[in-house]
């Protein structure tokens, strides 16, 4: 994920440079907007609401420099030989270090490329794995009018203990591609993706385990601009929701097909100043849809601007297949700590919040966030036992005393919930970060102690016996195999700009 935080992709290049300025002429008028759920659920207006929409041209011109800066940091490390391991191709190789207990050890991916905020998904009846990232760093996938960066695709048949060569999921012509999501159906075990073209969404899948995509369709509509889509998808694959901010100024959309992708509809949740991130979604077994979406607000249009005021934890709700929507606040936070890796925004760390509902349709929420404006950041979970009507009062899973982010989760059978987050180590020393693991058995009562699943301390310029130098994308994610073992995935870099990463570590 990018954002006003640069979470509208990276366009990438002199050649997307051009091709954005091309799209600026033909996006699409912006639609009426919806009445504001907020405005329904007893929610006042805030002077905030006044700010003005971002500016599309602004962020399409941040965008361009964004991505040029990481292409040209990766030309850099190259030439200066801190691209990864010079001159050895580190591909799911074992790790150096001792592992973490009941976990194989953490490996990259592939060290000689860039790779940035990876989606990774499982199959519940077979063995099959999929990893999807956005990669820099290597020459485009396909001649012409081809992107970079692009989206990229490796299959483990095995669980995630070996992989398929990578190959890009869609070698589809545009602008550059971002913000990858993927999941499987769990009825038959089609392959749903989710990715963006320059800045908006589009949905492909595949039949047969990832070998054919089909081809890559716009799930937008008339909405004018879209950025970081999430997936929510029915057991059997027929119906499927994707929330994405929008106009007017970071509004969030849900996009909905029930013909398993074929066409699609829209509908804004709010309309409002505020700029609301889309991050998790899930549908339990009774057809209820759940998205889990940070509500911030901006000082400015400005995407580098402060935030200002409060963060709201969203989660909303739908129990008649998209046609109504419930908004309910499950946290509210300050701003943390601000991003000062070289190239970040200031609010890299903060807005995250996932949503998992387990076999029995307990719901736990996910998200991280301060106390106190400008103070560290802790995750913290909250339950739901019905349906998402009421909420139980956050509480910390991480650790006091330092920064946390990018909250990561999956559930399984009855009270079976998983989570990940990053967190720095040594009193909030943002130069070491880990990410780490924890359990419940009861539906997010109770936490297994924290397991550091950031177990290699070597293999990249980035990696020490700390931990590693930054956070290298908004979010990892977290799967479950068929053989009920956790595999999760995530992105390490030097710092924001990078050059980075990402990284896989699986239970035994």
């Amino acid at each position: 994920m990018t954002t006003a935080r640069e979470r509208f992709g990276f366009l990438a290049g002199a050649l997307v440079a051009v091709l954005v300025v091309g799209l600026l002429g033909i996006w699409p008028a912006r639609p009426d907007p919806l009445p504001s759920p907020f405005a329904r659920a007893g929610i006042p207006p805030s002077e905030a609401d006044t700010v003005p929409a971002l500016d599309a041209n602004e962020e399409r011109d941040e965008q361009t420099e964004g991505v040029q800066r990481r292409v040209e940091a990766w030309e850099a490390a190259l030439r200066e030989g801190r691209a990864g391991q010079a001159g050895k191709r580190a591909y799911l190789a074992g790790a150096a270090a001792p592992t973490a207990t009941g976990w194989v050890g953490e490996v990259p991916i592939d060290t000689m490329v860039d790779d940035w905020e990876p989606a990774i998904a499982a199959d519940p009846h077979s063995r099959y794995v999929y990893l999807l990232t956005t990669r820099y760093g290597t020459a485009k996938p396909c001649p012409g009018n081809c992107p970079t960066p692009y989206i990229t695709l490796v299959v483990s048949k095995d669980g995630g203990a070996t992989w398929s060569p990578s190959r890009p999921l869609c070698a589809c012509k545009g602008s550059g591609q971002f913000d990858p999501i993927i999941e499987v159906v769990p009825d038959t075990g089609d392959v749903y993706s989710l990715f963006m073209i320059g800045f908006n969404v589009w949905f492909t899948k595949s039949t047969d385990h990832g070998q054919n995509w089909s081809p890559a369709a716009p799930i937008y509509g008339n909405v004018a601009w879209n950025d970081k889509p999430v997936i929510a998808i029915s057991d059997d694959g027929q119906d499927v929701y994707a929330s994405f901010n929008g106009p007017t100024g970071g509004d969030p959309w849900v996009a909905q097909s029930h013909d398993a992708g074929a066409t699609w509809t829209q509908v804004k949740l709010v309309n409002s100043g505020r700029y609301i991130y889309a991050f998790d979604g899930d549908v339990d077994s009774d057809g209820n849809v759940y998205f889990s979406e940070s509500s911030l607000q901006y000082s400015s249009a400005g995407k580098h601007s402060p935030l200002i005021g409060g963060i709201e934890e969203l989660a909303f709700i739908s129990r008649d297949q998209g046609k109504t929507w419930e908004t309910h606040v499950v946290g509210q936070t300050q701003p943390g700590i601000t991003c000062v890796a070289v190239g970040c925004t200031t609010d890299f760390y903060q807005g995250h919040a996932t949503v998992s509902a387990d076999a029995a349709g307990g719901l736990v929420f996910l998200y991280d966030g301060a106390t106190v404006a400008g103070g560290k950041q802790q995750i913290y979970a909250s339950r739901s036992t019905n349906r998402g009507a009421s909420w139980s009062t956050p509480a910390a899973v991480s650790v006091a005393g330092e920064e946390a982010t990018a909250p990561m989760m999956e559930s399984g059978a009855s009270g079976d919930v998983r989570i990940g987050y990053m967190q720095t180590s040594g009193g909030g020393d943002v130069d070491a970060w880990n990410t780490w693991y924890r359990r419940s058995a009861d539906g997010g009562l109770t936490w297994s102690p924290a397991v550091r699943i950031s177990d290699a301390t070597s293999g990249a310029p980035y990696k020490t016996a700390a931990g590693y130098a930054e956070v290298y994308g908004d979010y990892g994610e977290m799967a479950i195999t068929n053989a009920g073992k956790t595999i999760a995935t995530w992105g390490e870099g030097i710092n924001y700009t990078g050059p980075g990463g990402v990284w896989v570590n699986r239970e035994r």
